[in-house]
């Protein structure tokens, strides 16, 4: 995509989708639900020369939610946040330590509603500017780089399963070298390939 990727990214974020879910390919196994915990993460896209890289992290293994596996900087958004922009980006620099003010926001993707009761804002920002992350290691055991449009290539998508309460679950995957990303962050990347191959 070259130095075309800002106006994809533009272009990406403009509001014509509806929400996804954890239970897209599985309506029927879909939980009820009270009100769902807002929260926000960061999808930070690194402009390199012709190229462009996205920010993951890896869960500590010692969380309670989803330990060890690949996420988005982000997390609940408090009352103290000026909206998802203002927790995605709270999140990463507490997270991995990148300042705010290297960020510049683009626009929003449709929310996302995940298994463990929470409405996922995802947050499009691009970064001009180099940047080493620093793992927070109460929350992050490690942050890296992966080429934007291996993670967005449709091709490399797939759909896995496993036994959830009793019954099989489906889910999407793009796995990257060693990282095998999937879940709530595989279906937001999906829904941004989706829309940048509009």
């Amino acid at each position: 995509m070259g130095s075309d990727w800002p106006a994809r990214l533009r272009a990406a974020a403009l509001p014509h989708a509806a929400p996804s879910s954890d239970f897209d390919l599985d309506p029927d196994l879909s939980p009820a639900v009270g009100k769902l915990q807002p929260a926000a993460v960061l999808l930070a896209v690194f402009l390199r020369g012709e190229g462009a890289d996205l920010l993951l992290t890896k869960r500590s293994s010692a969380l309670r939610h989803h330990p060890g596996q690949i996420a988005l900087p982000g997390g609940r958004i408090d009352a103290e946040d000026s909206g998802p922009e203002g927790a995605a980006l709270r999140e990463a620099r507490e997270e991995v330590g990148l300042p705010p003010e290297l960020v510049e926001i683009i626009g929003r993707l449709p929310h996302h509603r995940t298994v463990t009761g929470y409405d996922v804002c995802p947050v499009l920002g691009i970064v001009r500017a180099g940047f080493t992350p620093v793992p927070e290691p109460s929350e992050v055991e490690e942050a890296f780089f992966v080429p934007f449009d291996a993670v967005l290539d449709p091709a490399r998508f797939s759909i896995q399963s496993r036994r959830w309460r009793g019954r099989r679950r489906r889910y999407y995957t793009v796995p990257h070298g060693p990282y095998y990303i999937w879940g709530a962050t595989a279906r937001i990347l999906k829904q941004l390939s989706e829309r940048v191959s509009e």
